[in-house]
């Protein structure tokens, strides 16, 4: 059984619709398929009705913008949550609000020394969808100054560049809490993707862990072959959820629907745990 836990919409940074993710999965041989665009859930409705109709089977998720008390950048998968919970959306509201303006700080910025503005970025961001960095990446794509988004996120858009500006997240061990309030299953995103940029010590991870952490994405091409035997060792000495994922975003990265999977144990895991959404599986 194929199952890809990690994929987005255009909802947040992808680049098709929900149903037509839905649809690339189905002709990619996936089973099961999560949609976890980021800080929303708007395209649940229309992911889980093409799963139905095509007979992929769906994971309600989210992944949420999170920072670290000991400095940076943390992505928590959210499965099965309560969508309506309105702690989380509060939380959720001030995360989008601030990406917009931290983009617009960020274009602000690269405009000093490249052809880009901010209308240019907006034709490149679908209409409901938070503008954010990928969005940026595809604009500076468009008038030649990078090939890709990765090329883009390597260089101008890193966090060592003079074009980055931080922005306000919550706190990663605080969003643990308020997906278990919510009926969720909280999974550390990607954990060792040093090419992404600041990894967390780690006595953080045991500080998630402490607050519940529920499950690791190893099995993910950005997290590094040391940075995965890490997290191996410490899955089994804490017992956690292990998965694996394609983080797939369409034509805007190279990453390919069931490139990584979780095996159908630990997804079993995750169905057993989540009490404030259900899958259709």
């Amino acid at each position: 059984m194929l199952i890809d836990l990690h994929t987005h919409s255009n909802i947040s940074d992808g680049t098709q619709r929900p149903r037509e993710l839905i649809r690339a999965a189905a002709a990619a041989g996936v089973d099961v398929l999560a949609l976890t665009d980021h800080d929303q859930t708007t395209g649940w409705e229309e992911a889980r009705n093409a799963a139905a109709d095509l007979g992929v089977g769906f994971v309600p998720g989210m992944e949420i913008t999170c920072h670290a008390s000991v400095g940076g950048s943390v992505h928590m998968l959210s499965y099965l949550h309560d969508p309506h919970y309105q702690p989380l959306l509060d939380v959720l509201d001030v995360t989008r609000t601030s990406r917009e303006s931290r983009a617009q700080r960020i274009v602000g910025l690269l405009a000093e020394d490249y052809p880009i503005s901010w209308e240019l970025v907006q034709e490149h961001t679908q209409p409901g969808s938070t503008v954010g960095r990928p969005h940026i990446a595809d604009a500076l794509v468009s008038v030649g100054v990078v090939i890709n988004r990765d090329e883009a996120f390597s260089s101008m858009l890193s966090s060592r560049s003079r074009y980055y500006v931080s922005h306000p997240a919550v706190d990663a061990v605080d969003a643990v809490r308020l997906v278990l309030e919510a009926g969720g299953v909280p999974v550390f995103a990607h954990p060792m993707a040093s090419v992404r940029g600041r990894v967390v010590p780690a006595e953080y991870f045991e500080e998630l862990i402490e607050a519940g952490l529920a499950g690791l994405e190893i099995h993910h091409r950005d997290n590094s072959v040391t940075g995965k035997k890490f997290l191996t060792d410490l899955a089994r000495k804490h017992d956690l959820i292990v998965t694996g994922s394609s983080d797939y975003h369409g034509a805007g990265k190279p990453n390919r629907l069931g490139e990584n999977s979780t095996d159908p144990a630990m997804l079993q895991r995750i169905l057993s745990a989540g009490t404030g959404s259900m899958a259709s599986i």
